[in-house]
């Protein structure tokens, strides 16, 4: 399947955002990590919805494609200022996505 591999990376920034935004309501200045959890949740919501997409046939995927890769690199610069390995692991899960992206859309 062409897309497994995309899908895959989708998936993989999906479960990291949504555990990244769970790990900051546990930090002990929850008020700091507050645009970490946001942009974590819109992340992973913009991923999810590209997923489902390419699940099926539908080709016109272009401006949700650059969307991700907006936001995907939005989430990980994010995390990037938090030290916590959560957040570190988001990031990475996050610039993964949206290369995978660039190489699926090239």
């Amino acid at each position: 399947m062409r897309n497994q591999e995309i899908l895959n990376k989708l998936s993989d920034c999906i479960n990291a955002c949504n555990y990244c935004a769970d790990a900051c309501l546990d930090e002990d200045n929850v008020k700091m990590m507050a645009k970490c959890i946001r942009t974590d949740k819109v992340c992973a919501s913009v991923c999810a919805t590209l997923a489902d997409v390419l699940a099926t046939k539908h080709t016109n995927v272009k401006g949700l494609m650059d969307y991700c890769i907006q936001i995907c690199e939005e989430c990980a610069q994010e995390c990037e200022k938090h030290e916590h390995q959560h957040c570190k692991e988001c990031a990475k899960a996050c610039r993964d996505c949206a290369d995978a992206c660039r190489k699926y859309a090239a």
